[in-house]
């Protein structure tokens, strides 16, 4: 439709045939996906889908999220979650720490960490989450997890979806943003999580040393799962390292960017450690 008006307008203009070339060259080179096809690893998010939003506020937090299905993590069930701006789903107790700690780290906090780090939401970008029930989000998640675990058949009745979108570091002073998204799920007997990334720009906040400019360096940020004790979690391979930059194109499912976890009874894939891409520091 977009194409069929930029033809008529330009076709019926005075204008040389060297003018309505160009623009037909501009018109080819317009982005004309929808944000659902851009970002089609994510789930959908935001404002339209019903989501709450959290507030612009440094190491911020949601509120107590009182959560309609309790939550199976580790072999202990939770029925409140806090979703944090620092990039942390946390169970019980909200997480404002800035910098992340290596895991395990036994402290009796158990944690979801899609990407654990000085995400300053007041610089840029949103937070946003929700509870669900959509029969379209739940038939494309169990089509999903079904796909990815064929020996045990999932059909989720509830998910709850977490998004950061285009979050900037704190310190900064540059443009960059991170996109991701963690999404919990359940058929009321075996629960998942599901972590996507869709874009990831930067690393490090400027509070744990890395550079105000690029966003790199310091600590970097770290991705993966603690129970609380000293013997359950999980670490993405790359997580604290340079490398984690790349977790765009890992994956224990075969989807670049998409990580895929059993959490009620956690098993760790067998996977190989991304390897840093130099040219992500250009």
């Amino acid at each position: 439709m977009e194409i069929q008006v930029f033809l008529t307008v330009i076709l019926g203009s005075r204008m040389s045939p060297s003018s309505i070339f160009f623009l037909l060259i501009l018109g080819s080179m317009v982005d004309t996906k929808t944000s659902s096809e851009k970002g089609s690893l994510l789930y959908p998010y935001g404002p339209d889908q019903g989501d709450e939003t959290n507030p612009k506020l440094d190491d911020g937090t949601s509120e107590a999220i009182t959560l309609s299905i309790p939550f199976t993590f580790y072999g202990k069930t939770h029925q409140t979650a806090f979703v944090n701006n620092n990039g942390v789903i946390s169970f019980d107790k909200p997480v404002r720490q800035y910098t992340p700690d290596p895991f395990p780290l036994a402290d009796g906090r158990p944690f979801v960490t899609p990407f654990w780090a000085d995400v300053d939401n007041v610089e840029g970008g949103d937070i946003f989450y929700r509870q669900s029930t959509d029969p379209a989000l739940l038939g494309d998640i169990s089509q999903h997890i079904t796909q990815y675990f064929p020996e045990s058949p999932f059909t989720a009745t509830w998910a709850f979806v977490a998004t950061w979108d285009h979050v900037a570091y704190w310190g900064s002073k540059s443009d960059k943003g991170n996109t991701f998204q963690a999404v919990l799920t359940t058929d009321s007997k075996m629960f998942y999580i599901i972590l996507n990334y869709w874009d990831i720009q930067w690393t490090t906040g400027a509070a744990s040393d890395g550079d105000a400019e690029t966003g790199l360096g310091g600590t970097p940020a770290h991705a993966g799962f603690n129970s609380g004790d000293d013997t359950n979690f999980y670490n993405i391979p790359g997580s604290q390292t340079d490398a984690i930059i790349n977790i765009t194109t890992t994956s224990n499912v075969k989807v670049p960017g998409r990580w895929v976890f059993r959490v009620d009874d956690f098993q760790a894939p067998d996977v190989d450690p991304p390897q840093l891409d130099n040219s992500c520091w250009l």
